[in-house]
């Protein structure tokens, strides 16, 4: 998290700017360590050393800080996807799932957030928001096609989609605990054995 002078200062020691970025910053780690359900925008306050109303005041209302904070949790799992691509491994699809699994198994309350966290019907995301939330979904989407025949009939933006599903399915269960009670040991390579299973109906030829 960047380093504030004067953190905990009075309301004028920070711009607009500084203040969305030091209450965005603050979020996104009390959302680390508690969970969406203890979640609170008052602790956030708080700790930034200024009154809950400041969130509505810079966001608007709860739910946009808890959306943004959602928007950054993004941005650097795809960050983490793409470094993981960049160091270069052969089996680039099996990169991919271990690297959806990783990141939810090291940042459990972050990855639950953004499933748990519902967005009132009349809320409208921010563009930024919105391209961070889409960045994710285009490198799988990107690795997929690259993987694929060039003359593959395969839909890749809806196939893309049903195998990121795929992938969730497995790994929500693994991060619970419910596979786990099934008996299930190995839960990353069952969702990537199911990946290539689907991939290779389509073409795909594992390297």
């Amino acid at each position: 998290m960047p380093d504030y002078p004067g953190r905990m200062g009075r309301r004028s020691d920070h711009t607009r700017e500084e203040l969305h970025e030091l209450l965005l910053s603050l979020g996104h780690d009390l959302l680390a360590q508690t969970g969406l359900a203890r979640f609170s925008g008052r602790e956030v306050a708080k700790q930034a050393g200024y009154s809950v109303g400041t969130i509505y005041n810079v966001f608007g209302s709860l739910d946009h800080l808890i959306a943004a904070i959602n928007s950054r949790t993004f941005a650097l799992w795809a960050d983490q996807l793409r470094a993981r691509l960049d160091a270069g491994e052969r089996d680039r699809i099996g990169a991919l799932v271990a690297g959806y699994f990783a990141f939810a198994q090291e940042n459990p309350h972050l990855w639950s957030a953004i499933y748990e966290h519902h967005l009132p019907a009349d809320f409208t995301l921010p563009d930024a928001d919105t391209a961070q939330r889409e960045a994710l979904t285009r490198i799988v989407e990107g690795e997929v096609r690259a993987a694929l025949p060039a003359d593959t009939p395969a839909a890749i933006p809806r196939l893309t989609r049903s195998l990121i599903a795929v992938v969730h399915g497995h790994c929500s269960l693994a991060v619970t605990g419910s596979f786990a009670l099934m008996g299930v040991d190995d839960p990353l390579d069952c969702a990537l054995a199911r990946v290539r299973e689907v991939l290779g109906a389509h073409g795909y030829a594992p390297r």
